[in-house]
């Protein structure tokens, strides 16, 4: 069974990683999503709400389960059968930052790090410009499920 992380801080989740979700989730026997806990960085939801929000918007993949780590990587991947690594490419950037990480990690425990390209529609699909565009109170209902644009528009008092 081959069973691959698909890591991230998802603040929120967006259309663009659900694609690569879906697409994992075709291509490897489990994916499992996983939040990274980071107790200095704030983000828009808490860690509880981030994975309730990835919990609804997975329900109907089978093979997709959402969890949490914090540290790195690699001791989450050794210590639950993890084989590889899942990462979403946008652009070139994305890739000279993914890269080093992916080497490190093969380094460190020799991980494979995995790439897919994002569906050209969600190429300029970031959590940070979602939730930057919905503050000022922009449209991105198209960039998010349903119920992540509720979650946002409670988040800035638009309900």
């Amino acid at each position: 069974m081959t069973k691959v992380v698909c890591p991230g801080s998802f603040d929120p989740v967006t259309n663009g990683h659900l694609d690569i979700f879906r697409r994992a989730s075709a291509l490897f026997d489990e994916v499992v999503v996983a939040v990274l806990v980071n107790e200095s960085k704030k983000g828009l939801f808490d860690l509880d709400r981030r994975v309730e929000l990835l919990r609804e918007a997975v329900a109907d993949l089978d093979n997709v389960v959402v969890d949490t780590f914090g540290g790195l990587l690699v001791d989450y991947c050794a210590g639950n059968g993890i084989s590889a690594i899942i990462k979403g490419l946008r652009a070139s950037t994305d890739f000279d930052y993914e890269l080093p990480m992916a080497h490190m990690n093969h380094h460190l425990t020799e991980v494979e790090t995995v790439f897919l390209a994002t569906a050209t529609e969600n190429s300029f699909v970031s959590s940070s410009l979602v939730k930057e565009v919905a503050k000022h109170g922009g449209d991105v209902a198209a960039l998010v499920p349903p119920h992540v644009l509720k979650a946002l528009n409670e988040a800035y008092s638009r309900t």
